[in-house]
């Protein structure tokens, strides 16, 4: 009697389960199968009305498949064991292609071993869609987590955004899901159809691990090509730990790229347009670094990219993903860091994006008192998971290791440390010891701190921490986070409270100016005057200061002087290095016609040049981080509203002193203190003619007497200008 057909021993209700998108295990039922005697090929091939089975290497007509189900189930026997492939006629349409579900295994067990135990370092080249050679056929291998799914399938307009097309299979071990699609090319777009635990299929999802995403208000991912970029930035790189150590000069430019640009620029939000424009700019301004608000992918252009759901893909706002790295690249040339902002501490959610992925709460916590934020609408990532652990650590080293980029700035940590953040009695969940500290959190900060690192030398990592958490930037091992620097934000908020007000008030507001002195040296700081503090409402810079137009700009330039002046590294928003008159808007590029203006053109030459003296006076950064490199002169007149201290250096280093009169009354013959006699050089006055000064000062060059005062043994007789910063260098040199 002969052998039935291998097709015939299908059980139908498997294949109406596959043509439903209810099969759990696809891969036990499409692809080669040995039957008995012969080897069965089943293939689900819904929009074709016939399909053959053909010889890879020859090309040659195997033998046609059988059409075994309606919804579009073809098998057939392959008539000796060989590879093969499919010609499909769909319509008019016949194309070739291998079958998916005649490859083994994708990813190797320490891949799936690391993952489940948060320690994957590399996730970005193991999970998301990456364009590989497997078994001898170029495509494309799809992995994703999703344990909590019955079904993952990835579609696109390859298989017409059909679930029942290309399910995946389940490596059970670390609940990843992985398919390999031959032929597939860089630039498909695709996302994931998943079944979720209760039956219930999901909106679309697009990748975690995606490199690159579609252009918003799209929402699929991209297959990225490999990036082919040869990079040029090793001679920055081998320094890179010197120019960016406590003793090293930082003054940091921190920009929206997508508002920065020029309006008319033609593509002036391109990456390459930026790099054309931006990096020249902030040269010739004298930053040293530039901070990108984030630049991670995400849905709201209004979130200025603090609510990202693609935490391994540039926004393709930008231009694509190669385009970043250009930038990256170029920016090194140049002698500029690289600093991102980087969120950890949520996420939005958008249906597509991370939030119940599987049909579970993945990524973040079930209990909303744990898992949504009360103050951005987000989603709050459950730190206490391995995966999600490993998922941020591994983003964190895909941006410093595959870009090149030299320091991350995490954005709210201080939400990250407390559970009860923003909440009220009831709304949140103590630990395990009844306290309000996250300790997933710290141990999670502590962990990347220590990964960074060991694996990217030289790289920064800088917290966004606005409350008195101690030891911020002390290494794990003693006790902190493990933070490089941590922006002050105490110091900021102070600081403008008291500029703001009208300089006859200000004797009684004189502690905001001091204040920071007492905690200045307990941690390693950041003076940010960010983009937080020209928006909401908030007003620009300029326009918080008080007076007439004369003392606005007087003002802020003694203001940009006194911060120049102090210790701690610095950060400017863009716009507020040439007085932007209007709050900062995302949706607009700056004003830069407002340096047609003699007044917003003298602040930003003040900007330019405080920059080259910080740079040039080891005694303004080289201790900036130590309180032997700081003593005050004057701390107590109030009466005038005058500060004036002294920074130094190392050992031989010409000491500086700075004095800050803010008040518009001049003070003639003002005796400070120095450490030592002979000639003194003004290296900036704020009130100088080429800023927009009345160009009252000392004439350059002074010298101290052998008189003792404030506690020193010389002493400088000076003329204070009116609303403005003097900072003078010891030696009668230095660069003006």
């Amino acid at each position: 009697m002969p052998e039935s057909r291998p097709e015939s021993r299908l059980d139908f209700a498997e294949m109406t389960a596959l043509a439903e998108g209810r099969h759990p295990d696809p891969f036990a039922v499409l692809g080669p199968h040995r039957v008995g005697t012969v080897t069965s090929v089943r293939t689900m091939q819904p929009q074709a009305g016939r399909v053959e089975l053909l010889d890879r290497a020859s090309g040659a007509v195997l033998a046609p498949l059988s059409r075994v189900h309606p919804a579009g189930i073809f098998a057939g026997p392959l008539p000796e064991p060989c590879s093969y492939r499919f010609r499909l006629y769909e319509d008019a349409l016949v194309r070739e292609t291998e079958d998916p579900y005649a490859f083994g295994v994708l990813l190797g067990d320490l891949d799936l071993y690391l993952l489940a135990e948060g320690r994957h370092r590399e996730l970005g080249a193991c999970l998301g869609a990456h364009v590989i050679e497997h078994e001898g056929v170029r495509g494309v291998r799809f992995a994703v987590w999703a344990p909590n799914a019955r079904r993952v399938s990835v579609v696109g307009s390859f298989n017409h955004w059909d679930g029942r097309r290309h399910p995946m299979r389940l490596r059970h071990s670390a609940g990843v899901f992985e398919l390999f699609v031959p032929r597939l090319l860089p630039g498909t777009i695709y996302k994931y159809e998943i079944l979720g635990a209760d039956g219930t299929v999901l909106p679309l999802k697009a990748d975690p691990v995606a490199a690159q995403t579609e252009a918003p208000p799209a929402t699929a991912s991209v297959v990225a090509m490999p990036l082919a970029i040869d990079w040029r930035d090793q001679a920055w790189l081998a320094a890179r730990a010197a120019r960016q150590n406590a003793a090293a000069p930082i003054a940091i430019y921190e920009v929206h790229a997508l508002s920065w640009s020029h309006e008319g620029d033609p593509d002036r939000c391109g990456w390459d347009n930026l790099a054309a424009r931006l990096i020249p700019y902030a040269t010739a301004m004298g930053f040293t670094h530039l901070e990108l608000l984030p630049i991670t992918e995400h849905p709201f252009v209004g979130s200025w990219g603090y609510q990202p759901l693609s935490q391994f893909a540039p926004t393709a706002r930008l231009g694509p993903p190669e385009a970043f790295a250009r930038f990256v690249d170029r920016c090194h040339e140049a002698g500029l860091g690289i600093i991102l902002d980087w969120v950890p501490a949520h996420f939005p959610n958008d249906a597509h994006g991370l939030i119940r992925f599987d049909g579970t709460p993945l990524y973040e916590h079930e209990d909303p008192r744990e898992g949504f934020h009360p103050d951005w609408n987000t989603m709050v990532y459950n730190l206490g998971r391995n995966e999600v652990r490993g998922f941020l650590i591994a983003s964190a080293l895909h941006w410093l290791k595959h870009y090149h980029v030299d320091a991350l700035r995490v954005d709210a940590v201080a939400s990250m440390l407390y559970r009860d953040y923003s909440r009220r009695e009831g709304e949140w969940v103590p630990n395990r010891y009844g306290g309000r500290e996250n300790l997933e959190a710290i141990d999670f900060l502590r962990e990347l701190s220590e990964v960074v690192a060991a694996r990217c030398p030289g790289a920064l990592l800088i917290a966004e921490e606005s409350t008195a958490w101690p030891s911020v930037t002390r290494a794990p091992r003693e006790g902190g986070l493990g933070f490089d620097f941590k922006w002050n934000m105490g110091w900021m908020h102070d600081t403008l409270r008291y500029m703001q007000k009208d300089p006859i008030y200000r004797r009684h507001h004189h502690d905001d100016m001091t204040f920071g002195l007492i905690y200045a040296f307990s941690e390693r700081f950041v003076l940010p005057l960010s983009h937080d503090e020209v928006v909401h409402g908030k007003g620009s810079l300029i326009g918080r200061m008080p007076g007439d137009r004369w003392q606005r700009f007087a003002n802020l330039r003694a203001y940009f002087g006194f911060m120049w002046g102090h210790p701690g590294k610095k950060l400017l928003f863009m716009g507020g290095e040439f007085a932007q008159e209007l709050e900062w808007n995302h949706d607009a590029a700056l004003t830069w016609s407002h340096l047609d203006d003699p007044a917003h053109l003298g602040v930003q030459r003040l900007i330019r040049d405080l920059n080259r003296v910080y740079l040039a006076h080891r005694a303004l950064h080289q201790r900036d981080c130590e309180a032997a490199g700081f003593r005050w002169v004057v701390i107590d007149d109030r009466a005038q509203s005058v500060f004036a201290w002294l920074r130094f250096g190392a050992e031989g280093e010409a000491p500086v002193l700075v004095v800050c009169n803010f008040t518009p009354l001049p003070r003639h013959s003002y005796r400070l203190g120095v450490p030592q006699a002979g000639a003194w050089r003004e290296i900036i006055n704020t009130d100088a003619a080429c800023y927009g000064g009345g160009d009252l000062g000392n004439g350059g060059v002074m010298v101290a007497e052998a008189m003792a005062s404030h506690g020193l043994p010389a002493s400088l007789t000076l003329t204070l200008p009116p609303l403005a910063t003097l900072i003078i260098s010891a030696g009668g040199n230095g660069a003006a």
